[in-house]
């Protein structure tokens, strides 16, 4: 009996004891679970303090030794393909640039000469000899800036009116006078000078009309913010818009498109609340050599068949850079190429702080993918190659590189690390782009271009906040258009918007007509050019 309890007691400590194996094997796990969570709070925490307190991560990485031996070191089974190393071309040194004179940093601004001559007659005396002395030259003793203040000044134009003198006293008496130019707005007080200055502030440096009104007050002026809206639309509507049109059209006919989008708000669009997003795009021509187009559009709804109805008339097979966005997919007529900045992003983000360094982890490895075709696209621009050289080129060089960078993201396991995890789907998922940009050597290599166009929007709602209506959003992005447009082409933003409101573009005017006011044009370029180098 007694061995009978001994063995019940042996099976019941032998039970206990694989209980408190299973207990262990449980906590450990969830030990283990818990680290990952918060390592993975910790990499968030850190690449959030990266996003708002630190460097950017768009520049490249420094060079360093070995780097570009990475793949090198893989033995002939690990290596997905043989990579063709780029010519090293070695970079300029950057030397410290000269500090300009005086002279040279002012020489565009008007200059005139101030006589100083205080000195009284007897000052002017010889101490010596008592003779009265004679002026014999002058030399500079100092230069200084002074600022002028704006102004603003009221003119009002006087017709004279001719009557002929023979007629006056019968029953038709002939009167006649010159009723000048035309108002710019019929029955307004504002001229074309008045309005590109107020535009100019609005979209070139993103100052809202409710300060620009105080600003005018400080000059004496009332001019209110509800009056400068109603100029801006009623003028964007009249001669801006002919204008856009006709870049509109211009673009429909290129072959390489870039795009993007980001949210805006408008208040007053209708069966929609005021905190609904709507969305302000830019579509505008890539690499191709030809003149630049900027295009921004604004539509209530991110919708994709918004952009599809924007690039309606373009002929099949055109070149797309976008970003992920899947409402894209709805221009199904281009042909889609994906932004390897996006990728090198998204790979950035999921190195752990302290191994940016470390080419045994596998971000930093993707990373150095991508850094191996941004480095061949330099040596291509600093080469000067043409574009039909890139084709060929990017087809010898960076062909095994987009093919390695594949074989690579299909045999990487993230692990825990989500942002890894993150950037190997997304580049997963965009593999049938990848290889699109080597087809012609005028397609881009990244999205960056779109992305800076984006910039002034994002830059402009920070300080304009939202539209009121969507009469104002459109004009935002006929202006917007307008103004990056002149930046493109180094234009004096004020003096163009001027010469366009003066010129007054029109929906009767050909597009023969028109292209002289694009930027573009000689003489445009002749009248507007910003004379800053």
């Amino acid at each position: 009996m007694a061995n009978t309890s001994k063995d019940i007691r042996l099976i019941e400590l032998k039970d206990m004891i694989t209980q408190l194996n299973t207990t262990i094997k449980t906590l450990v796990e969830a030990l283990n679970k818990q680290q990952a969570e918060n390592d993975n709070l910790k990499a968030e925490l850190a690449w959030f303090r990266q996003k708002y307190f630190g460097a950017s991560s768009e520049r490249r990485m420094d060079d360093v030794a070995g780097q570009l031996n990475l793949f090198d070191n893989l033995t002939e089974d690990e290596k997905p393909v043989e990579l063709i190393e780029p010519e090293v071309v070695p970079a300029p040194k950057k030397s410290r640039k000269k500090k300009p004179t005086l002279a040279e940093q002012f020489k565009n601004i008007p200059t005139r000469q101030i006589n100083v001559d205080t000195l009284t007659k007897e000052e002017k005396t010889c101490p010596i000899c008592g003779t009265q002395m004679i002026p014999i030259g002058t030399e500079l003793i100092r230069s200084e800036i002074v600022y002028t203040p704006p102004k603003l000044e009221r003119i009002e134009y006087m017709a004279t009116t001719y009557s002929c003198p023979e007629c006056k006293d019968t029953e038709e008496p002939q009167f006649i006078k010159d009723n000048g130019t035309p108002a710019l707005i019929p029955g307004s007080y504002v001229s074309e000078s008045l309005l590109a200055y107020i535009i100019y502030r609005k979209y070139g440096l993103y100052i809202p009309l409710y300060r620009q009104e105080q600003d005018f007050l400080q000059m004496n002026a009332s001019i209110g913010r509800t009056s400068m809206a109603h100029w801006i639309i009623i003028v964007g509507i009249e001669y801006i818009t002919p204008l856009y049109n006709y870049f509109h059209r211009e673009l429909l006919k290129r072959r390489f498109l870039m795009i993007d989008e980001t949210p805006i708000q408008v208040l007053k669009e209708e069966d929609r609340r005021a905190q609904t997003k709507s969305y302000l795009w830019v579509v505008r021509t890539g690499e191709d050599g030809l003149n630049p187009i900027i295009l921004y559009n604004y539509t209530p709804t991110r919708a994709g068949e918004n952009i599809k109805q924007f690039l309606e008339g373009m002929e099949p097979g055109f070149y797309l850079m976008a970003d992920a966005y899947q409402g894209y997919n709805k221009v199904n007529e281009a042909r889609r190429c994906c932004c390897f900045a996006h990728i090198r992003r998204y790979l950035l983000e999921a190195i752990p702080k302290g191994q940016e360094k470390n080419y045994s982890h596998p971000a930093v490895q993707g990373v150095l993918y991508c850094n191996k075709l941004f480095e061949y696209e330099r040596i291509y621009k600093e080469k000067g190659l043409s574009y039909k050289q890139i084709g060929n080129r990017r087809l010898k060089d960076q062909k095994p590189v987009v093919e390695g960078f594949l074989a690579w993201a299909n045999q990487v396991n993230p692990g825990d690390n989500a942002k890894l995890k993150k950037a190997i789907t997304y580049i997963k998922n965009r593999r049938d782009f990848l290889m699109t940009y080597l087809e012609d050597g005028r397609c881009s290599l990244s999205n960056n271009l779109s992305e800076n166009s984006i910039r002034p929007v994002t830059v402009g709602r920070k300080n304009w906040l939202f539209s009121d209506t969507p009469e104002g959003a459109t004009a935002n992005s006929l202006y917007l258009t307008i103004i990056e447009m002149a930046k493109t082409y180094d234009l004096n933003l004020y003096e163009y918007l001027k010469f366009l409101l003066e010129n007054r573009p029109s929906k009767g005017m050909s597009d023969n007509e028109i292209a002289k006011l694009a930027p573009w044009n000689e003489t445009v370029q002749e009248l507007c050019k910003n004379k800053m180098e």
